[in-house]
């Protein structure tokens, strides 16, 4: 539950407040700024985002031609570069007038002070883990909002009292912009190569998700994947430092002192005494070694909160999922049609093909850089690829001779072959794929305007085939 009031920010009406980025996390600044009395400097280079923040009663003003060193702070959108490849101009001219460059997080933390906050982060997971934690906090009782890069935009979140907890997904852009935020719980779930152009390469992408740890001292916590090399070497660190608890935890086995996956059991070994906790394999909703990492860093944190081992084995028996994230959308002639829109990387794509045998895999989009070329070792699971979008004719060179495939060109196409492809299969008397599977391993940017929009479209699309049509959740449950 959440109370129903809205984030005070009226300490900061004595001096205009510049908006860069009216998205959905910028424009929600700007409306959050105005309603408590400060004066707002909005603007975005699209103009359909700037009318957009007319209908919603923000004023804009053009940013390349405002006095900036008259502002307080520049709250940035994350989509906004402001370093690499190239600044944005504006952000130049802010740097020049000494004016702070700040996000709509660190504003959230700076007016929320008695509230308990947990950030998370990680090139992948990062949003099952706060859904997740923010599940099971939820049915413990306590007051709790969730958001960040996951839905809600900070500034859309409720004000919490002292026993209230955010729970924050935080991306690297949005890391880059929080200043003097101190998380009270930090997860760091893993890194491997994403956002380099970002970030000036890959140094610069890790110091940019290491900075959720910052600040942190005896009291606060810290939660570090020990399944990459790189993590284990952030968790060797912040060891090293004793600033403040460490927590490793792991999807592959054992780690003394943490909490882990073994033998398909959620292990707790923060006392030394390798407590198991609850049975993975038997939540539906959080299938492969991926979701075991998850789970592990939701345990570890809302056990370091003080809630009881048997309250949150609970609340992950009943996670009821998360939309695009392997997502169940139905089952069609005995055939299960899967959601993985967000996985928007090869790594991302590399845990779903790991859950399932016999794949029908609707892969493509706008590539990332490396392609699917890191994915060759999953390519026996897939009986036929569905190739989509701008990465279809590399992605064929690549799959060509090793995977059967089709150029399908969009996604509405790639459905309806699956759809073929299960008949044709039932027809010849042979047996059916056991799965369809959306897991484009690509940005969605060239055919829909987000990963959630793919994702929607993919559900449609599905629901609307012609076939036997079973209540997902319940015959995944009852396959468990």
């Amino acid at each position: 539950m959440t109370e129903d009031r809205h984030i005070d920010l009226s300490a900061l009406a004595e001096e205009p407040v510049a908006v860069l980025g009216l998205g959905k996390s910028g424009l929600a600044a700007a409306r959050a700024l105005q309603q408590c009395g400060v004066e707002v400097w909005a603007w975005d280079d699209a103009a359909a985002a700037r009318d957009d923040a007319i209908g919603a009663g923000v004023a804009l003003r053009s940013l390349e031609t405002a006095p900036l060193d008259a502002v307080r702070f520049l709250v940035l959108s994350p989509g906004i570069p402001h370093s690499y490849p190239t600044p944005h101009p504006v952000v130049v001219q802010a740097r020049a007038a000494g004016c702070d460059i700040i996000s709509d997080i660190e504003l959230l933390l700076r007016a929320q002070t008695a509230a308990r906050t947990v950030g998370i982060t990680g090139t992948n997971g990062k949003s099952t883990t706060t859904a997740l934690l923010g599940h099971i906090l939820t049915d413990s009782g306590a007051p709790v909002a969730v958001g960040g890069n996951l839905g809600v935009p900070a500034l859309s979140l409720p004000a919490l009292g002292a026993e209230g907890i955010y729970v924050l997904e935080l991306s690297s852009y949005q890391l880059e912009l929080v200043p003097s935020a101190v998380f009270d719980t930090a997860i760091l779930l893993n890194i491997s190569a994403d956002h380099l152009d970002r970030h000036g390469g890959s140094d610069g992408y890790v110091a940019a998700k290491k900075r959720i740890f910052a600040g942190q001292r005896r009291g606060h916590t810290a939660i570090v994947g020990t399944d990459d090399e790189t993590s284990r070497r952030v968790r060797q660190e912040l060891t090293v430092s004793g600033s403040q608890t460490v927590v490793p935890i792991s999807a592959h086995g054992r780690v003394a002192g943490g909490v882990y996956a073994e033998d398909g059991w959620l292990v707790d070994d923060r006392s030394g005494m390798a407590a198991r906790v609850i049975k993975l394999d038997q939540v539906a909703t959080l299938p492969g070694w991926h979701n075991a990492q998850n789970a592990a860093a939701a345990y570890a944190a809302a056990a370091t909160m003080g809630m009881a081992r048997e309250a949150i084995a609970a609340g992950i028996a009943n996670y009821p999922g998360l939309a695009h994230r392997q997502e169940l959308v139905d089952v069609v002639d005995g055939v299960l049609y899967v959601n993985d829109s967000k996985a928007t990387n090869a790594d991302a794509a590399a845990r779903a093909l790991e859950c399932y045998d016999d794949v029908l895999w609707i892969v493509g989009g706008r590539p990332k850089e490396g392609g699917i070329n890191a994915l060759s070792a999953y390519f026996p699971k897939v009986r036929h690829a569905l190739l989509i979008g701008e990465a279809a004719d590399e992605f064929a060179l690549n799959l060509n001779g090793r995977v059967p495939l089709t150029l399908c060109g969009d996604l509405g196409r790639a459905v309806a072959t699956a759809a073929k492809l299960v008949r044709e299969a039932h027809s010849n008397g042979n047996s059916a794929p056991t799965v369809v599977l959306l897991s484009p391993a690509c940005a969605s940017f060239d055919q829909f305007p987000n990963f959630e929009a793919r994702g929607d479209a993919f559900r449609d699309a599905v629901v609307a085939l012609a076939g036997t049509h079973t209540a997902p959740l319940a015959l995944a449950k009852g396959a468990a």
